[in-house]
């Protein structure tokens, strides 16, 4: 099974999303299932995760229900309150709700929070124990600031799978080594808990320039770090589209880290619980 393990849907005529601005205005239109079908088909992906976009409970339940309805969505990885001390009986409720088998993990735009250290709050920390319990995934969405706290939390919670989004954004535009990058991924990567999303690079570089050469040595490092038994491609569509189409999204992981079973499926399939 071919997947890929990060994508999103979302149409700003229905909600507003802080994180969308001027600079994004190619991709301020809706996106669903309808248009990113045939792309798979053409690509060869079986199957795909589909992620949250903002801080919405609606969100999640809609996605649940559309993952429920669309054959090629394997799982989806929503959202919910962490700090909020009902935080199970959200997970509860979202897993017994339309589409509720679908959901496979939680994530929240952790690199948007004012403190660095968010994810050692207490509260936080209490609603990632939660996720844990109900056997979901948690997914680290990361810069450079933050990823010491995300060392610190995987350490504290080794039984708990989390995945790591977009290699935690390195400053690829800036050049082949983003050495305090490096610094802080190897801790995390040292954890047996962690796997890795390929994914996101094409945005970290320049939108209109960036060719495979710039993206290989980030992504020898991340297959060095974690191995392929720990590293999953997503495409981050249709982010990707500012500065790649679908096709040369997949076809440039493909070049870099070749027909890896692992990578392209079997370690989504694994750490999610795909089915």
């Amino acid at each position: 099974m071919v997947v890929d393990s990060h994508h999103h849907f979302w149409d700003p005529s229905r909600r507003d999303y802080p994180w969308m601005g001027n600079e994004l205005a190619a991709i301020r239109r809706p996106f669903g299932p309808e248009e990113l079908a045939p792309l798979l088909a053409s690509a060869g992906i079986d199957r795909t995760v589909l992620v949250q976009t903002i801080s919405s409970l609606d969100e999640t339940r809609e996605f649940l229900e559309t993952a429920a309805s669309t054959d090629f969505i394997a799982g989806v990885v929503g959202w919910v309150d962490l700090t909020d001390p009902s935080v199970a009986e959200m997970l509860r409720e979202l897993r017994a709700g339309p589409g509720g088998t679908m959901l496979v993990g939680v994530r929240h735009q952790v690199h948007d929070e004012p403190d660095a250290r968010w994810l050692l709050r207490p509260d936080v920390r209490r609603g990632i124990r939660a996720v844990g319990h109900a056997g979901l995934v948690y997914d680290l969405l990361v810069k450079l600031r933050e990823l010491p706290a995300a060392v610190e939390v995987v350490r504290e919670f080794p039984d708990i799978r989390f995945v790591l989004d977009h290699i935690a954004k390195p400053r690829i535009a800036a050049g082949p080594r983003d050495l305090e990058w490096e610094q802080a991924m190897m801790p995390l990567a040292e954890n047996e808990n962690v796997a890795c999303k390929v994914s996101g690079m094409m945005t970290e570089a320049d939108w209109k320039t960036w060719t495979p050469q710039q993206l290989q040595p980030y992504v020898t490092r991340v297959l060095d770090w974690f191995g392929p038994e720990r590293c999953m491609f997503g495409s981050d569509w249709p982010v990707s589209l500012l500065a790649s189409d679908y096709a040369r999204t997949v076809n440039t992981l493909k070049a870099l880290v070749g027909e890896n079973a692992e990578v392209f499926g079997g370690t989504a399939t694994r750490v999610y619980g795909l089915s």
